[in-house]
């Protein structure tokens, strides 16, 4: 099985290979709406001639369907009807097996290996700077393979590294409860969840609390 490590991207060499950014088509399908607003805001403010945004899989295909395919799409890996990988896989048909990547809140290697290894154009975290995401967005539309390198060479967090403790408080993250209800159900002070969470963000490499519960749902934790 080949291993992400082994799709490095080569370098772009000869430039009539990169599509414009002026002549891009570009579909962002995500659930939630500041995350499509954001995308959407960092091409256009580098001149992709359009960007289309939808909530749902069911939206993306229907919209390749109609106007026809995309030079990229980017694809929420949580969002409603994809069922995992599957919506990937629905994707690339209905974007006549044109390039389709996978946006996650969650910088998993794990989920990065397998979305590539089933087809995605990429893997691209939602935390990324304008700046690369638009460079990802043009390596991508031109036929290449992109992962952030620089976190998958990290090894994954796993129930092992988390304290029982820790565990119950971050199990209370992902059910939506405050600090506040996590301390009266474990019976602690509150400085002790906060103190907890801080904990967990670093372990998870999580930039809130509700990166940290993300991540423990993509990655099983809980």
């Amino acid at each position: 099985m080949q291993s992400i490590h082994s799709l490095r991207q080569r370098p772009l060499t000869v430039v009539s290979e990169v599509p414009k950014i002026s002549s891009m088509r570009v579909l962002i399908a995500d659930d939630h709406d500041l995350v499509r607003e954001a995308l959407a805001s960092f091409l256009q403010s580098e001149g992709v001639v359009e960007v289309v945004t939808v909530p749902t899989l069911d939206d993306a295909i229907r919209n390749a369907d109609e106007s026809g395919s995309f030079d990229l799409v980017l694809l929420d890996y949580n969002m409603p009807g994809m069922n995992g990988l599957e919506g990937l896989d629905r994707m690339i048909v209905a974007n006549d097996r044109r390039p389709v990547a996978i946006l996650s809140g969650n910088t998993s290697r794990a989920l990065a290996e397998q979305a590539i290894r089933a087809g995605a154009a990429g893997f691209v975290p939602k935390t990324m700077s304008s700046r690369s995401m638009v460079s990802a967005v043009r390596f991508m539309a031109a036929g290449e393979i992109y992962a952030p390198f620089n976190f998958m060479q990290s090894a994954e967090p796993s129930t092992s590294t988390l304290s029982q403790r820790e565990t119950e408080v971050l199990r209370g993250l992902t059910e939506g409860k405050s600090n506040k209800e996590i301390a009266r159900v474990l019976d602690l002070q509150e400085v002790t969840i906060k103190l907890h969470v801080k904990t967990l963000s670093r372990k998870l490499n999580a930039k809130n609390r509700t990166h940290a519960a993300m991540i423990a749902r993509e990655l099983n934790l809980i």
